[in-house]
This record gives C-alpha cells, sequence and structure tokens, in this order.
C-alpha cells in the first residue's frame, strides 16, 4: 500500500445481521459476517471479532517482517488475541481492551537482531497504531520455550 491510498469493502446485507463482504481485490473470497447471539445468529464473526483479528493479523505480519528483514526464519507463528468488551458510562458495549500473544516457532537464541525487533516491529503496524488511538492493545511475544521476549 503507498503512502497516501485507499480501499473500498462492500457489505450486502443477506438476512438480519449477517452480511457478505466484498473486498476490492478478485483473488480475495467473500466473507460472511453477523452478530452474536441473540442479536445475530454467529454466522460469522462478529465486527468485535474482525477487529482483534485485524489487530493480531497485522502485529502478527509486521513481526515476521521485521524477522525476515534480518534473515530469521520464525517457524510457525501462532498469535492469540483476547479481547475484552465491556459497557461504557453511558451503557454502551464498547471494545475496551485487546491483549496479543504472539508465539515463534524457534527458540529466541536463535534470532539475530532480536532486541532491535522487538523494540521496533510494533510501529510499523499499521492496524494497531491506529487502533491503539482509541484501544489499548498490549503485546507479548514468546518463543517456542515459551519464554517471554517482549512484554
Amino acid at each position: 500500500m503507498s503512502a497516501d491510498s485507499s480501499f473500498t469493502i462492500e457489505l450486502q446485507q443477506l438476512s438480519d445481521y449477517r452480511f457478505e463482504v466484498h473486498f476490492d481485490h478478485p483473488a480475495v473470497p467473500a466473507l460472511l459476517t453477523d452478530e452474536a447471539a441473540p442479536l445475530g445468529s454467529d454466522a460469522g464473526p462478529s465486527p468485535s471479532r474482525m477487529l482483534a483479528t485485524a489487530v493480531a493479523n497485522c502485529l502478527s505480519a509486521s513481526l515476521l517482517f521485521a524477522l525476515r528483514k534480518f534473515k530469521n526464519e520464525p517457524g510457525s507463528i501462532r498469535t492469540l488475541a483476547t479481547t475484552t468488551v465491556a459497557r461504557n458510562e453511558s451503557n454502551r458495549l464498547r471494545v475496551k481492551h485487546i491483549a496479543v500473544d504472539i508465539h515463534l516457532g524457534r527458540p529466541g537464541s536463535e534470532f539475530a537482531q532480536l532486541d532491535r525487533i522487538l523494540a521496533q516491529f510494533e510501529d510499523f503496524c499499521v492496524v494497531t497504531q491506529s487502533v491503539r488511538a482509541a484501544i489499548p492493545v498490549d503485546v507479548r511475544v514468546f518463543d517456542s520455550q515459551a519464554t517471554v521476549l517482549k512484554s
């Protein structure tokens, strides 16, 4: 994506709170979204789940890019995003916090420039840095031996 760019996503209501999302790239298949029960029928991810997915995916991809930039191969990355939804002072549900745990597939000792990578990769995550203006996002990185590399 260039410095200044835009994209369009189209949503088509199928029924109640169920929407089919069409992306502006022909190779990307449509996605079904829905609200959680009892409002919807849980036929697809809700907007809150998609927000957490976007944050976790962006962080994972940013870390992968940073690791590979220094010729590291992280193995299989597994990421967990725990999202807290709570009522605000107006009694409206809001995403209040996202905690992201990224698990790398190799021991930390195998990575070159790891301190530098861990200090910088979050800054390059477009979604997380945009979301952080309104929602706290905490990130931890673990190696394959469950050692905390960043918290």
